[in-house]
């Protein structure tokens, strides 16, 4: 029977002293490759100079590897760490005032245009420091690594101004130094059409979203570019601009599309070669196919769908048709989403969307990190990949998806 280590794991479990040789034994192992095994029982796991050097049966680990520095895990499950790929963790404040209007009757948009949604947590986020944004995001950050989350990507889009932007930017690149935990960012400032450009959605695209890309880029901010294409915020046409512009400046770009209705945010966004689209609850079959074709990572939101108690699914059977390859992350933000189990969103997208639980694990681990661009260098157990894994106190895969409100994790490996 597993004892779980009830220390906190975000505070004990990062290894900062780099090791010649380590070897993990006695392991049950779910790689996360195409085609893997479940999990596969009595593994080993070399590693060196921070990446995989070998994955075999423990049986047949090398003369050479049995001088290593050894570690048995006492048959435990190891997966990689697990990738939120999506989330609004740099905020300020909350609106648990527009979660009394939903429950009365009030829609998202409802909200959004009586001054609510994304305009309330700009001025909260406008009032806070750069330093007092980082406070505030640390709790957050902490839930997931306490999950076994080793990589999260934060977006801006609540600052809505050049300098506003560039602060909330900033203070997700100090969460990433102030935890064991990689941070990969992402410049969301055509989230919304501020107040103070109301009507002139163009001009503030030119007078702060492009503007602001070139500032945060220069500054070696962002590693990627978003935006949200509805009705309440930006159109194709105008996405348009932001990702040609991106393009012009070398960045990848992502997009929230299909959230509330059908523009062809996803075909867009495959045609831009886009890393993710992301929600797609209003995703047509050309959607699906063009996402597929582009290798445009379908990211689906069940923290968002389960919170606005919406009633149309992404269409997953068609996305799988397609063969478009799908990620799973929380969302975390305050009005959407205020969610910070990337555990919970794995059980929410089995239950509410009808992933299988293999597909679930997939989504926060080996889809997760091709939909950061990261598909090279994090996200399965195999040689050459970073050494970043998660032990389990559970005996099946499944269980990651099966348990609501139970954390398993025994510890994070991050081998530096």
């Amino acid at each position: 029977m597993y004892v779980h280590n009830t220390i906190n794991p975000y505070l004990i479990n990062a290894r900062r002293q780099p090791v010649s040789k380590k070897l993990f034994s006695n392991l049950r192992l779910a790689a996360m490759t195409p085609g893997a095994p479940r999990a596969g029982a009595e593994m080993a796991i070399g590693v060196e100079a921070g990446r995989i050097a070998l994955v075999c049966p423990r049986a047949e680990v090398p003369a050479d590897w049995l001088l290593a520095d050894m570690e048995d895990l006492g048959g435990r499950l190891v997966t990689p760490a697990l990738i939120d790929c999506h989330t609004h963790l740099v905020f300020g404040g909350n609106r648990a005032d527009e979660f009394r209007m939903r429950l009365e009757g009030a829609s998202y948009e409802a909200i959004a245009e009586a001054g609510g949604g994304i305009v309330s947590t700009m001025r909260a986020t406008r009032a806070l420091s750069e330093d007092e944004l980082v406070v505030a995001a640390l709790p957050r950050l902490d839930a997931l690594i306490a999950e076994g989350v080793a990589t999260v990507e934060i977006k801006s889009g609540y600052g809505l101004t050049v300098a506003d932007e560039l602060k909330m930017l900033r203070a997700a690149r100090a969460l990433g130094r102030q935890r064991a935990v990689r941070v990969v960012t992402s410049l969301l400032a055509a989230h919304a059409v501020p107040p103070e450009y109301k009507g002139r959605a163009d001009a503030y695209l030119d007078e702060v979203v492009l503007p602001g890309m070139e500032a945060a880029h220069a500054e070696s901010l962002i590693d990627a570019v978003d935006g949200f294409c509805e009705a309440i915020a930006f159109s194709p046409g105008q996405i348009e601009r932001v990702f040609s512009h991106a393009a012009r400046l070398g960045l990848p770009v992502k997009l929230h599309a299909e959230q509330l209705s059908n523009l062809g945010g996803a075909r867009l966004a495959a045609a831009h070669g886009a890393l993710s689209a992301d929600h797609l609850e209003y995703l047509d079959e050309a959607g699906a196919q063009a996402m597929a074709a582009a290798g445009t990572i379908a990211v689906l939101l069940p923290g968002a769908f389960y919170f606005l108690r919406e009633r149309q699914a992404p269409p997953v059977a068609a996305l799988r048709a397609a063969g478009a390859r799908i990620a799973i992350a929380t969302d975390c933000n305050p009005g959407s989403s205020p969610l910070s189990s990337l555990l919970t969103a794995m059980n929410m997208a089995c239950t509410l969307f009808g992933l299988t639980p293999e597909e679930a694990l997939a989504g926060v681990t080996r889809e997760a990190a091709a939909a950061l661009g990261l598909g090279d260098e994090i996200g399965t157990i195999e040689p050459g990949k970073r050494a970043e894994f998660a032990v389990w106190d559970v005996n099946d895969p499944a269980e990651l998806s099966y348990r609501i409100g139970f954390n398993p994790l025994h510890r994070r490996i991050i081998e530096a």
